[in-house]
C-alpha cells in the first residue's frame, strides 16, 4: 500500500469495466482496504459500456503507486495550466480532497479548505468527488448518490439494509339467574359507595367518578329515562289493579263490541294514571319525608300480602281451595263461555246438550249430531286448578315445557285418546312462543329496584353505611321472596293453570289470591299499594338524578334543571320528570319501550360492574373502600351476565340501547367535558400508555410503521408571540391528526426568574395548537443559552419509545445583513445536534409563504429533488403531504440529476420501477448535468463570500466592536430579555471583557494605534486573497443546481431538496449558509430535507 505522504503527479487514468458488483473485480471485495488509503486515482466503474475482458485484469499494483495532482482551476491563469486542459478538468472531477492532496493546495488557505475535509474510507466505485455535486461529498458514504442507489436496487435483491432488516425480524418474533347478577351488581356498588362519601345522584355519580363524565353521562342519562317511564309502568299497573280487581265499575269508558273493548280500557288507563301522577307528584313535592312515610304504609301493605301467600300455602296442605278447572282430554278448556263442565246437563230431569256441546257439534241435538272427532272419544272432566302443597304437583312442575304459540295448553299426565281433531277456540291457547329468554325479560322488571336506595344517596344520613347492608339485605330478602314463592306456586297450583297467562281456564279470577289465606283481597290491596310505593320511589330517585348530572354540567341544555328548593328538591327535574312520566302514561301499552327500559336498567349495572373491576385492577391510591367483601373477578362475572341478558333477552333492543347511550356519549365528549375526577378511564389510559411506552422501548419502530414524530421549534418574540406561525400549519398538513407532535420553544434566562414567563409563552403555544388543529404536546425550556436549551429540547422531548424523530425548524432569514452572527451558527449547531441524534430534519425557507389550513391548491407540483439517497423521507413526505386537503390536488414530480457517466435512460427506468413497487404515483425526470467549467460568477461570488467573512471576522476583533459588544451584554443582564431560536448567548463568552475601562492613557492609545495599523493590514489581504478551491467547487455545486431546479420548479407550489450537512469544521459556517442560499435562490417555497440515517419507505407490503 502506498503510503499517504507519497504525492507523485500522473495523468488521471479512467476505468471501464464491465462488472456491477465489486466483488468482480480480482483483488477487491466488500471486506477489502478502501483504496482512498492507497491511492487517490479513482477506478470508475460502470455496466452500461462493455469494455473487452482485458481491462477487468489490469493490475491494480499500477495503481497504488500513483496519485493524481490537482490543477488549480481558475485560480492559475491559463498559461499556468498543463497542456492538456481537458485532462486537466476531467482529473478535478474525478479527485477528492483527501490527506493526500492537502499538501498540494496553497498553504494560505488550509484552514478554510479543512472545513470541508473528508477523511472517511469510500467504496471503490462509488462517485463521490464528482464536481457537480461537491456539496454532498462529505456524505456519500451514508447517503449515496441516487443512480448508484438505482443500480443496486435494480432487481430488488440487493437492497439497503434498513429496508429488510424488519422483514427478517418477524421470524423471531411469537347462566346464572338474575338474584345473582344482582348481588354481584350490589357488592361492586357497595364497594363504590363506601370509597367516599357519595353525594345526591347515586348510581350516576357513582359511575362518572369511576369511568369519566362521558361514560357517567350516557348511562346516568339512559338510567334517569329508565326510571321515569318505570314509573309510569308502575302507575299503569296500580290503575289496572284497580279497574279490573277493586272498582270495576269505576270505568268511565265501556264498550259493548270486544274489539273495542281494550280500547276502552286504555283511554281510562290514560285517564286515572293522569289523576294518579299528579297526586304522586304532589306528594313528592311536598318533601322527600312524606315519601318515607306513605313507603312506610306501602311496605306493611306488602308484607301482610306476601305473608298471606306462605299461609294460603300452608293452608292449602290440608284443606285446599276450590278452584275447578276444565279439561277435554288432557287440554285445557276455556270457562269463559261455558255454563258446566261437561258435554250434556240435567234441566227437568231431562239430559239436554251442553254450550260446550254447541261449540264442538254442528247441531244441538244428540242425534245426526256432527261432532269433533277429539271432543267424541275423550271425557270432560274438572281438576283442582290448586291441589295443594301436599298433592305433590311440584314433580310434574319441575321441569321445564316451552310451548309455540297457538299451541294447547295440556297436561301431560291426563288420559287422552291420540285422536288430533280441529282446533277449536274453546281450547286455552299459548298467546307467545315462550323460551327461557324470554321469561328472563318478563321477571327482569321486578329486579329494577336495587338502585332505589343509591339514587336518593344524597337523602341518607350516612350513604356509605346505608347503601351497602340495605341493598344487599334487600337483595337477599327479595331472592328469598321471589325463589320461595316460586317453587310454593309449582308446588301448589297446577301447571295449565300456571302457563294461562289470561286466566281464561277459571274465569280470569286472580290465582294468587285465591291461593292466599284470609281472603284474595290481601294480595289485591298488597299489590296496589306496591305499585303505587314503587311509582313513588321511581319519581323520588330520577329527579334527584337529573339534578346531579345538570349540576355537573356535562350536558348544556339541561343545567337548568339543577336548581332546587330552599330544601334541596329538585322542582325543575321533578316536573320534567312528570312530563316525561305522563308521556309514558298516555302511550299507556309500553309493551313495546318496555324492553328498551330492561336494557337502560342492565347498562347501568353494567358500568357500575365495569367501575369497580377498573378500580380493583388498576390499584388506584385512592381505592380504598371500607366494604372489603369484593372483588374484580365478582365485579367482571356480574359485568359479563348484565351484557349476556341484554342480548339474550333481545338483541336488537340491545343495540338500540347502545345506540342511544352512544350518541349521548358523543355528544358529551364533542360538548367538551373538560371534568377531572381522577376517574377510572384517565387511570387506565395511563396504564395503557405505560404498557404501550414499555412495548414501543422492545425495538425500532417497524419501517412500514415509520411516520414522522415531529418536533416543530418555534421562534417567541418579546410579547411572547411566536413569530412563524405557519410552522405549526405546515406540521399540521403533513401529519394529518397522526402520530406524535411536539411543539417546543426555548426561552433564555434563570427558571427561578422567568417561570411566569415560560407558563404564559406555553398558554399562547398551546392556543395556537388548538387554533391550527395540531394535536400533540407543548414543551417550553427555560436555558441560560438558547443553543443550550433547543439541544436539550432534541435530546429531552419525548417518552421511551414515543419519542420525536424529525425535527421542524425554519430558515434564519436576514442572516446576511444582520451583524450579530449568532443566529446563523444557533441554526448550524440545531442542524448538527439533530445530526448527532439520527434525527431527521426539515427546514421550510420562506416559511411566511406556505399555504394555510383554509388555502386549497386546485392544481400544480409539488416538486421534490433527490440528489442523494438519505432513507427515502423525499418520497414519504409528498406522499403524506397529499393527504391534506390544501396539497390534495397537486401532483408529485421527482428528479434526480445524471452525470456524464450515467445512463439517464436507464435511471429513469429504474426510478420508475422504483415507484411503481413503493406505490406512488409520481412522474419521474432525469436531469442531465454534465461537467463544465467553473464559471466567471461562480469564482467571483466565492471571493465575494470570502471576503466578507474575513471582513467580518476582522471588525469582531477589533477594539471598539468588543467595547460596544461588552456594553450590549452589560445592558442585556440588567433587564429581562426573550431570545429567540434565531440568536444565541454563545458569543458572548467570547467577547466579553471583565469590565470597559473608559480612561483614556498613552498606552491605551498606543495599543488603539496597534490595533487600527493591523486592520489596515488585514483590509489590504482581502483585495489580494484568492478563493479556496473546496469553496470554488461547493459554489459550482450550488450554482448549477439552482439554475436546473430553478429552470425546472419555479412554478412548483412546493420543491423539496436534500439539505447538505454542515462542515465538520466549524470555521466554515457561514460558507455552509451561503452555499444553502445560493442552492435556494429564486423558489418560493422550499423544505430542506435532511433523512436521520434510517429507511422510512419500503416496496415490502
Amino acid at each position: 500500500m502506498h503510503p499517504p505522504e507519497t504525492t507523485t503527479k500522473m495523468a488521471s487514468v479512467r476505468f471501464m469495466v464491465t462488472p456491477t458488483k465489486i466483488d468482480d473485480i480480482p483483488g477487491l471485495s466488500d471486506t477489502s482496504p478502501d483504496l482512498s488509503s492507497r491511492s487517490s486515482s479513482r477506478v470508475r466503474f460502470s455496466s452500461r459500456e462493455s469494455v473487452p475482458e482485458t481491462s477487468r485484469s489490469e493490475p491494480m499494483s499500477e495503481m497504488s503507486g500513483a496519485t493524481t495532482s490537482l490543477a488549480t482551476v481558475a485560480l492559475d491563469p491559463p498559461s499556468d495550466r498543463t497542456s492538456h486542459p481537458q485532462d486537466v478538468i476531467e482529473d478535478l472531477s474525478q479527485n477528492s480532497i483527501t490527506g493526500e492532496h492537502s499538501q498540494l493546495l496553497d498553504d494560505g488557505h488550509k484552514k478554510a479548505r479543512n472545513a470541508y475535509l473528508n477523511n472517511s474510507n469510500y467504496e471503490e466505485g462509488d462517485e463521490y468527488f464528482d464536481k457537480n455535486l461537491a456539496l454532498f461529498e462529505e456524505e456519500m458514504d451514508t447517503r449515496p448518490k441516487v443512480s448508484s442507489l438505482l443500480n443496486r436496487m435494480a432487481n430488488y435483491t440487493n437492497l439497503t439494509q434498513g429496508a429488510k432488516e424488519h422483514e427478517e425480524a418477524e421470524n423471531i418474533t411469537e347462566g346464572k339467574k338474575k338474584p345473582t347478577k344482582t348481588m354481584l351488581t350490589a357488592i361492586s356498588m357497595s364497594a363504590i359507595a363506601t370509597n367516599g362519601v357519595v353525594p345526591a345522584g347515586g348510581s350516576y355519580f357513582m359511575i362518572s367518578r369511576a369511568l369519566g363524565p362521558e361514560f357517567g353521562g350516557a348511562v346516568g342519562l339512559c338510567f334517569y329515562l329508565g326510571t321515569t317511564f318505570a314509573a309510569a309502568m308502575y302507575i299503569l299497573g296500580a290503575i289496572e289493579i284497580f279497574l279490573v280487581y277493586i272498582v270495576p265499575r269505576a270505568a268511565i269508558f265501556h264498550s259493548d263490541d270486544a274489539l273495542k273493548e281494550s280500547a276502552a280500557m286504555l283511554n281510562n288507563m290514560r285517564v286515572y294514571g293522569t289523576a294518579f301522577l299528579v297526586l304522586m307528584v304532589l306528594v313528592v313535592f311536598i318533601g322527600v319525608r312524606y315519601v318515607n312515610k306513605f313507603a312506610s304504609l306501602f311496605l306493611a301493605c306488602v308484607i301482610v300480602s306476601i305473608l298471606a301467600i306462605y299461609a294460603g300455602a300452608i293452608k292449602s296442605s290440608f284443606a285446599p281451595p276450590h278452584f275447578p278447572v276444565c279439561m277435554l282430554g288432557n287440554r285445557t278448556l276455556s270457562s269463559r263461555h261455558i255454563d258446566v263442565c261437561s258435554k250434556t246437563k240435567e234441566i227437568n230431569n231431562m239430559t239436554v246438550p251442553s254450550k260446550l256441546w254447541g261449540f264442538f257439534c254442528n247441531s244441538s241435538q244428540f242425534f245426526n249430531a256432527t261432532c269433533d272427532e277429539y271432543f267424541v272419544h275423550n271425557n270432560v272432566t274438572s281438576i283442582q286448578g290448586i291441589p295443594g302443597l301436599a298433592s305433590g304437583i311440584i314433580t310434574e312442575n319441575l321441569w321445564s315445557n316451552y310451548l309455540p304459540k297457538g299451541e294447547i295448553i295440556e297436561k301431560p299426565s291426563a288420559k287422552s285418546s291420540d285422536v288430533l281433531g280441529s282446533l277449536n277456540h274453546e281450547y286455552v291457547l299459548v298467546d307467545i312462543t315462550t323460551s327461557f329468554t324470554l321469561l328472563v325479560g318478563i321477571f327482569f322488571p321486578s329486579v329494577t329496584g336495587i338502585m332505589a336506595g343509591s339514587n336518593r344517596s344524597g337523602d341518607l344520613k350516612d350513604a356509605q353505611k346505608s347503601i351497602p347492608i340495605g341493598t344487599i339485605l334487600a337483595i337477599l330478602t327479595t331472592s328469598f321472596v321471589y325463589l320461595s314463592n316460586v317453587v310454593l306456586f309449582g308446588a301448589c297450583i297446577e301447571g295449565v293453570v300456571l302457563r294461562d297467562k289470561f286466566g281464561d281456564a277459571v274465569k280470569g279470577n286472580l290465582v294468587v289470591g285465591t291461593l292466599s289465606w284470609p281472603s284474595p283481597w290481601v294480595i289485591v290491596i298488597g299489590s296496589f299499594f306496591s305499585t303505587c310505593g314503587a311509582g313513588l320511589q321511581s319519581l323520588t330517585g330520577a329527579p334527584r338524578l337529573l339534578q346531579a348530572i345538570a349540576k355537573d354540567n356535562i350536558i348544556p341544555f339541561l343545567r337548568v334543571f339543577g336548581h332546587s328548593k330552599a330544601n334541596g328538591e329538585p322542582t325543575w327535574a321533578l316536573l320534567l320528570t312528570a312530563a316525561i312520566a305522563e308521556l309514558g302514561i298516555l302511550i299507556a301499552s309500553l309493551d313495546l319501550v318496555a324492553p328498551i327500559l330492561s336494557m337502560f336498567f342492565l347498562m347501568c349495572y353494567l358500568f357500575v360492574n365495569l367501575a369497580c373491576a377498573l378500580q380493583t385492577l388498576l390499584r388506584t391510591p385512592n381505592w380504598r373502600p371500607r366494604f372489603r367483601y369484593y372483588h374484580w373477578a365478582l365485579s367482571f362475572m356480574g359485568m359479563s351476565i348484565c351484557l349476556a341478558l341484554m342480548f339474550i333477552s333481545s338483541w336488537y333492543y340491545a343495540i338500540v340501547a347502545m345506540v342511544i347511550a352512544g350518541m349521548i356519549y358523543k355528544y358529551i365528549e364533542y360538548q367538551g367535558a373538560e371534568k377531572e375526577w381522577g376517574d377510572g378511564i384517565r387511570g387506565l389510559s395511563l396504564s395503557a400508555a405505560r404498557f404501550a411506552l414499555l412495548r414501543l422501548e422492545e425495538g425500532p419502530p417497524h419501517t412500514k410503521n415509520w411516520r414522522p414524530q415531529l418536533l416543530v421549534l418555534l421562534k417567541l418574540d418579546e410579547d411572547l408571540h411566536v413569530k412563524h406561525p405557519r410552522l405549526l400549519t405546515f406540521a399540521s398538513q403533513l401529519k394529518a391528526g397522526k402520530g406524535l407532535t411536539i411543539v417546543g420553544s426555548v426561552i433564555v434566562g434563570n427558571f427561578l426568574e422567568n417561570y411566569g414567563e415560560a407558563l404564559a409563552a406555553e398558554q399562547t403555544i398551546k392556543h395556537l395548537m388548538e387554533a391550527e388543529k395540531v394535536k400533540g404536546f407543548c414543551q417550553l425550556v427555560v436555558a441560560a443559552k438558547l443553543r443550550e436549551g433547543i439541544s436539550h429540547l432534541i435530546q429531552s422531548c419525548g417518552l421511551g419509545g414515543m419519542k420525536h424523530n424529525t425535527v421542524v425548524m425554519g430558515w434564519p432569514n436576514g442572516w446576511r445583513q444582520s451583524e450579530d452572527a449568532r443566529a446563523w451558527k444557533t441554526f448550524i449547531g440545531t442542524v448538527r445536534v439533530t445530526t448527532a441524534a439520527h434525527l431527521a430534519l426539515l427546514v421550510a425557507k420562506n416559511i411566511s409563504f406556505f399555504p394555510s389550513n383554509v388555502e386549497q391548491f386546485s392544481e400544480g407540483n409539488i416538486d421534490v429533488w433527490w440528489i442523494v439517497h438519505d432513507g427515502g423521507m423525499l418520497m414519504l413526505l409528498p406522499f403524506l403531504l397529499k393527504q391534506h386537503k390544501v396539497w390534495r390536488k397537486c401532483s408529485i414530480r421527482i428528479f434526480t440529476v445524471a452525470q456524464l457517466e450515467d445512463n439517464s435512460i436507464q435511471m429513469k427506468k429504474d426510478l420508475a420501477t422504483f415507484l411503481y413497487h413503493l406505490r406512488i404515483e409520481a412522474e419521474v425526470e432525469v436531469v442531465e448535468m454534465h461537467d463544465s467549467d467553473i464559471s466567471a460568477y461562480t469564482y467571483e461570488r466565492t471571493l465575494m463570500m470570502e471576503q466578507r467573512s474575513q471582513m467580518l471576522r476582522h471588525m469582531r476583533l477589533s477594539k471598539t466592536e468588543r467595547d460596544r459588544e461588552a456594553q450590549l451584554v452589560k445592558d442585556r443582564n440588567s433587564m429581562l430579555r426573550l431570545t429567540s431560536i434565531g440568536s444565541d448567548e454563545d458569543e458572548e463568552t467570547e467577547t466579553y471583557q471583565e469590565k470597559v475601562h473608559m480612561t483614556w492613557t498613552k498606552d491605551k492609545y498606543m495599543a488603539s494605534r496597534g490595533q487600527k495599523a493591523k486592520s489596515m493590514e488585514g483590509f489590504q489581504d482581502l483585495l489580494n486573497m484568492r478563493p479556496d478551491q473546496s469553496n470554488v467547487r461547493r459554489m459550482h455545486t450550488a450554482v448549477k443546481l439552482n439554475e436546473v431546479i430553478v429552470n425546472k420548479s419555479h412554478e412548483a407550489k412546493l420543491v423539496l431538496l436534500n439539505m447538505p450537512g454542515p462542515p465538520r469544521n466549524p470555521e466554515g459556517d457561514e460558507n455552509y449558509m451561503e452555499f444553502l442560499e445560493v442552492l435556494t435562490e429564486g423558489l418560493e417555497r422550499v423544505l430542506l430535507v435532511r433523512g436521520g440515517g434510517s429507511e422510512v419507505i419500503t416496496i415490502y407490503s
